[in-house]
């Protein structure tokens, strides 16, 4: 029997059909005539480990799973099948917990209005509808990746309602690609869950993020993609933080980074990779606390990115230059409580330095939080002002920001610029409702 007829056997079709990733990785050991220890020896772990791991399987950790499956010659979309990650079980990587209230369609939906998004209610839920029930391939005859790059321009642009009523049909159409053979399609379906991410955690739906990062993560894994893994690994540490986990964010950032490293840096495209790690790295220690380690990380990262080029090119996956660095430090040292240390950071910045809306309201926000920080409220109105001209999305879809605006109206109802930037933010002058603005800008 050959080793695709092995592979296609009622034997092994049973085992992907009872999930059972352990059970391949047996039959494929006993094909070779191997003992446990033989293929403990090769993945670097010993016989005992093996045993429990083709007893465990998908309980297993799943790098090592998908190590063992790789040297017992276990095809990719075979695993993957046995993982739950293709056909009818596409849906089901994250955990299934029991409903609850919160999770009734209608009390959902209140609470999504009553968060005051610019984006409307029904985009939200087609896509939490999406991630539950994966919908039909699209069939659109326009390429994947075209496709794909237009998506990550509308989070560039800040435009957060047009990038959320595309991610359930890019959802749909990677999950199809995977259903291959190639690890690229799994490759690519982790890049669309970690954009996927990057807009909830924009957002403020820190549940959902949750759920597309876990994904983007095991996708990235079964894709071999050190970058890839990385970019999953950064949406999840950032989630973690959002979800005041950060002991578990630090810790799966650090696992990123040292995976990163371990690729030699050898072109822009590594040593882009590992400067945005240190960065994210450093933040998240920020706003663990650990001062120290925090700094340590950002001039790290300053150092990592000193070559890099003022202007990252199209379509790197981490466009970081050092001006992105220097963003970094000031949210570095925001975090760290150090407004002064911050302003000093950012002094040199220029909207100029960043290619995309987001990066340039990003920059405007940082800054605007930091004189809050201080204190100061016109120059914090002025700079969210910036950040609301350049990109909306930034003051209207952000809970931090508008939080920030909220306090302003409150606090400082006359000082320059804090009307405006109350209705920027989609406002009212009142006592806090929100007003409904069009979306897809």
């Amino acid at each position: 029997m050959s080793a695709d007829q092995f592979w296609k056997s009622d034997a092994v079709r049973a085992l992907v059909a009872n999930l059972d990733p352990g059970g391949l990785i047996r039959v494929g050991r006993r094909s070779l005539g191997w003992r446990q220890a033989d293929l403990g020896a090769r993945i670097g772990c010993s016989a005992s480990t093996v045993c429990r791991l083709e007893q465990r399987g998908r309980r297993a950790g799943l790098d090592l799973v998908r190590h063992a499956a790789k040297e017992v010659g276990v095809p990719t979309n075979v695993l993957a099948a046995s993982l739950g990650l293709t056909g009818d079980q596409a849906t089901r990587v994250a955990p299934e917990r029991p409903r609850c209230a919160q999770e009734d369609p209608m009390r959902r939906r209140t609470l999504l209005a009553a968060a005051g998004l610019a984006a409307p209610v029904s985009l939200l839920t087609s896509l939490d509808d999406a991630l539950a029930v994966m919908p039909d391939s699209t069939g659109s005859p326009v390429p994947f990746d075209s496709r794909l790059a237009a998506a990550r321009s509308y989070f560039d642009a800040g435009q957060n309602a047009t990038l959320l009523k595309a991610l359930p049909g890019l959802l749909a159409d990677a999950h199809a690609a995977a259903d291959g053979r190639q690890e690229i399609a799994f490759a690519r379906l982790s890049a669309t869950y970690s954009l996927a991410a990057q807009g909830l955690i924009k957002i403020g739906r820190y549940d959902q993020a949750r759920l597309t990062a876990d994904r983007a993560t095991v996708y990235a894994q079964l894709s071999g993609s050190p970058l890839v893994s990385a970019a999953a690994a950064r949406e999840l540490s950032i989630v973690l933080r959002h979800q005041d986990q950060s002991v578990a964010a630090q810790r799966n950032i650090l696992l990123a980074v040292a995976r990163v490293e371990a690729t030699g840096l050898n072109n822009e495209s590594q040593a882009s990779a590992y400067a945005q790690m240190l960065c994210t790295t450093a933040y998240t220690e920020a706003r663990a606390g650990d001062r120290d380690q925090a700094l340590a990380m950002i001039r790290e990262a300053a150092r990592a990115a000193r070559d890099l080029p003022q202007e990252a090119p199209n379509g790197r996956l981490f466009p970081v230059t050092p001006a992105a660095v220097d963003l970094y430090a000031v949210s570095v040292h925001w975090a760290l409580g150090d407004a002064g240390a911050a302003l000093e950071a950012g002094r040199r910045l220029q909207a100029g330095q960043f290619k995309t809306a987001e990066r340039k309201g990003r920059m405007h926000t940082d800054l605007g939080r930091a004189w809050w920080q201080w204190g100061k409220a016109e120059q914090t109105a002025a700079e969210l002002l910036s950040a609301a001209r350049v990109s909306q999305s930034e003051v209207r879809d952000r809970p931090a920001i508008r939080k920030i605006v909220t306090e302003l109206r409150s606090k400082h109802p006359h000082a320059v610029g804090v009307r405006e930037l109350v209705t920027a933010a989609g406002m009212t002058t009142g006592s806090g409702s929100t007003s409904r603005h069009p979306t897809g800008h």
